[in-house]
C-alpha cells in the first residue's frame, strides 16, 4: 500500500480503503488525494497510523490492507461521487442515511391561460412554474381539496372538449371552456387556491362545514372521506409558536446521533409558516461524523430530478465541507444557494424546535425496537437491522418461476418497496443467484437494507455473500433452512425447529417458541406469501396461454420447448417465423404464424 500511497497524485478525488478481505471500509473525498490520504498515515520510523486522528479513523486504519482511488474533475464532483458509492456500497465504517423517497410537489404553469395545479415529483420544465412543498405526506389530500373547494378547471381535458360538463353543473367549474369566465376573474380564484396552501387554515374550516352537512344529510361515506383529508392535511405542519415577521422561504436540516440509532428532521418553512416536515432514522454509529451526516442528508435529499431548493438552506450545525455542499447544489440547480447555522434570533428558534423533534423521535423509538436489537446481539450482526429485505422464490415443476423480495422498514411491512422478479433459470440456487444479482443492480437506484434474510441454508448464505462481495458491499445476511417432517417443510410459528445461518455458516438453533426466531420466521414467512400469490397470477396466465397454442395444434412438448428457449409467451408470438421453425418445425411456425394450411411437416 506505501507504493500506492508515494504515486498519489494532487487532484481531487475519492478514495477507498479495503480490509485483506477485499471489503470495503471506508469511503472518502479529497481536494487533494496526495495530501489527504498520506494525512492518515506516518512513515518514520515505521509505517503506521496517524495517532493524531479522531478514535473513529484510528479504528478503520487498524483494518486497513489496500488503498483505491478515483480522479475527478472537481471538490463538488469528488463530493457526488463519495456519496453515491457509500449508497451503493454502504461502507462499514460510513454512516449511511437512508431515505430513497422522494416526496411530492403541487405545481402550477401560469403560462396558461387558464391554469390547472397539478403533482409531481421531479423538475417540470417552463418558464412560469411555481412550486408548493415538498409534502412528505398529505400531497393528495390537500391536492383534491382544492378542487373540491375552489371553481378551478377539473381536468385536463376540460379545455379541449369546448363545452361545459357536470362540473360545472355542480358549481365545481365555471366553464372557462365556453368563455364563461375570462383570464382574470380565473386568475384571482387560483390566488385564493394558492393563498390555500400556504395557509391551510381557512381551507380546513370550509372542509369541515360541508363535511357537517353531509353528515346532516346522512352521507357518511363522503363525511368520512372529507375527515381522512382534514387529518391528512392537518398532519402537514407541526404546531409551533414561534412568530415570524418576515414571510422566510427556507428549508431546515437537523440531526442527532442516539444511543440506539440517529435520526434527521427536515422542516420546509414558507412564507413564514411550516407547511410541512419529515424525518427519518439511520443506523446507530460510535462513528458519526456530523460532516459526514450533513453531506448525505443535502445531497440525497435535493436530488438531480427534484424541483430547485428554496435559496436559504439552515443547518443544525457547523460541519466540515459546508461551502462544497453549498456549491454543489449551486452547480446542480444552476442558482443561489445558501447554508448557514444561525445562532441567534428567530431562525435559532426554528433550529432549536427542529432539534427538539429530534429528541423526541429518538425517545419514542428506543422504546419500539428491541427485537431488532436482539436479532443484532443474536446473530452478530454489524449493525442493527431497521431495514431488513427477505427474499424467497415460487414455482411448480419449473413452470412460471418467480421470486419476491418484501422488506420490513421501521417496524413495519413497507409494501411500497416490494419487489416480484419473473426468473429465467432451473434450479432453486439459480433462481436464488438471479434475484439476488438483480437486486444488487439495482443498489444505485436503492440503497442496501442492512440486513439480508434468505430462505434457505448454508449454499445460499455463501452464494449471497460472494455476490456482495463481488460488489464489494458490506451486508449481513441470514440464511434460514426450514425443518422438514416427512420431507415436507413445517412453517408453524411456535412449532417449527427451523435452523438459522449466520457469518461463514454457523448455524444457530433456536426453540420454536423464541420470539427471535419468530420474528425471523415471520420475515420469510411474508416473503413466501408473496411470492406464491405471484407465481398463482403467473400459473394462470400460463395456462390460459398454453391452454390457446394448444387449440392450435401444438403440444404440451412443443410449448415447454418454445419458452425454455423465448422465455415469455410475449417473445414466442414476437418472434420470426423462421427463427421458430428453427428451434421447433416449420409446421409449428405456421400455426403460430395463423397459416395452417399446409400440415405435412
Amino acid at each position: 500500500m506505501q507504493s500506492i500511497l508515494k504515486e498519489l497524485p494532487d487532484a481531487p478525488g475519492v478514495y477507498q480503503y479495503f480490509d485483506k478481505d477485499g471489503r470495503l471500509l471506508y469511503v472518502g473525498k479529497a481536494k487533494s488525494l496526495k495530501h489527504r490520504v498520506k494525512s492518515y498515515w506516518r512513515f518514520t520510523p515505521t509505517f503506521r497510523p496517524n495517532p493524531d486522528q479522531s478514535p473513529r479513523i484510528l479504528l478503520m486504519l487498524k483494518e486497513v490492507a489496500n488503498l483505491d482511488y478515483i480522479v475527478v474533475d472537481s471538490e463538488a464532483d469528488a463530493l457526488i461521487l463519495e456519496n453515491a458509492l457509500i449508497k451503493q456500497l454502504k461502507p462499514r465504517y460510513n454512516i449511511l442515511l437512508r431515505d430513497d423517497k422522494t416526496y411530492p410537489y403541487i405545481y402550477i404553469d401560469e403560462s396558461q391561460p387558464f391554469p390547472r395545479f397539478e403533482i409531481t415529483r421531479k423538475v417540470v420544465s417552463g418558464k412560469q412554474i411555481t412550486y408548493y412543498g415538498p409534502f412528505p405526506n398529505g400531497a393528495r389530500a390537500l391536492f383534491d381539496a382544492l378542487y373540491e373547494t375552489f371553481p378551478l378547471v377539473q381536468k385536463k381535458n376540460c379545455l379541449r372538449e369546448g363545452k361545459a360538463c357536470l362540473f360545472y353543473q355542480i358549481d365545481r367549474c365555471l366553464a372557462p371552456c365556453e368563455g364563461k369566465i375570462d383570464t382574470d376573474t380565473y386568475a384571482a380564484v387560483v390566488e385564493e387556491a394558492k393563498e390555500a396552501i400556504r395557509k391551510r387554515t381557512p381551507l380546513i374550516e370550509k372542509m369541515q362545514t360541508r363535511m357537517m352537512l353531509l353528515a346532516t344529510q346522512e352521507r357518511f361515506e363522503e363525511a368520512a372521506i372529507l375527515r381522512d383529508r382534514i387529518e391528512a392535511i392537518k398532519s402537514l405542519s407541526l404546531t409551533s409558536n414561534i412568530d415570524l415577521a418576515k414571510e422566510i422561504d427556507a428549508d431546515i436540516f437537523a440531526i442527532r446521533n442516539g444511543e440506539t440509532r440517529g435520526v434527521v428532521v427536515r422542516l420546509f418553512l414558507r412564507g413564514g409558516k411550516i407547511v410541512s416536515s419529515s424525518y427519518n432514522y439511520f443506523r446507530h454509529t460510535h462513528l458519526y461524523d456530523t460532516g459526514e451526516a450533513y453531506t448525505q442528508a443535502l445531497l440525497d435529499f435535493y436530488g438531480i430530478d427534484t424541483p430547485p431548493p428554496v435559496s436559504e438552506i439552515l443547518v443544525a450545525e457547523d460541519f466540515e465541507g459546508m461551502a462544497e455542499v453549498a456549491q454543489a447544489l449551486r452547480l446542480r440547480f444552476g442558482k443561489k444557494v445558501t447554508l448557514s447555522r444561525p445562532k441567534r434570533g428567530v431562525k435559532a428558534r426554528l433550529i432549536s424546535l427542529a432539534l427538539k423533534n429530534c429528541d423526541e423521535l429518538l425517545k419514542t423509538s428506543d422504546t419500539q425496537h428491541h427485537i431488532e436489537s436482539e436479532i443484532a446481539a443474536l446473530c452478530r450482526l454489524k449493525r442493527i437491522p431497521y431495514r431488513v429485505e427477505t427474499f424467497d422464490n415460487s414455482h411448480m415443476s419449473g413452470e412460471a418461476t418467480v421470486g419476491a423480495m418484501v422488506v420490513w422498514d421501521e417496524g413495519k411491512w413497507n409494501k411500497n418497496a416490494y419487489r416480484r422478479y419473473t426468473l429465467q433459470s432451473k434450479d432453486e440456487y439459480a433462481q436464488t443467484e438471479e434475484m439476488l444479482r438483480r437486486r444488487i443492480a439495482d443498489f444505485d437506484l436503492s440503497s442496501p437494507p442492512d440486513l439480508w434474510i434468505l430462505d434457505g441454508g448454508i449454499a445460499q448464505l455463501r452464494l449471497a455473500a460472494s455476490l456482495l462481495a463481488q460488489r464489494g458491499v458490506d451486508l449481513d445476511v441470514i440464511a434460514i433452512a426450514k425443518e422438514k417432517r416427512d420431507a415436507k417443510a413445517q412453517r408453524a410459528k411456535g412449532k417449527a425447529h427451523d435452523t438459522l445461518y449466520i457469518g461463514d455458516g454457523e448455524a444457530i438453533r433456536l426453540l420454536p417458541s423464541d420470539k427471535r426466531l419468530q420474528w425471523i420466521q415471520r420475515q420469510r414467512d411474508e416473503a413466501h406469501r408473496f411470492a406464491v400469490a405471484y407465481h398463482r397470477n403467473r400459473k394462470r396466465k400460463y395456462d390460459m396461454q398454453s391452454q390457446l397454442l394448444e387449440k392450435k395444434g401444438i403440444g404440451p412438448a412443443t410449448v415447454k420447448k418454445l419458452l425454455d428457449y423465448f422465455g415469455t409467451f410475449e417473445a414466442i408470438y414476437n418472434a420470426d417465423i423462421e427463427e421458430i421453425a428453427a428451434v421447433t418445425s416449420k409446421r409449428v411456425a405456421r400455426l403460430l404464424s395463423g397459416d395452417a394450411s399446409e400440415t405435412g411437416q
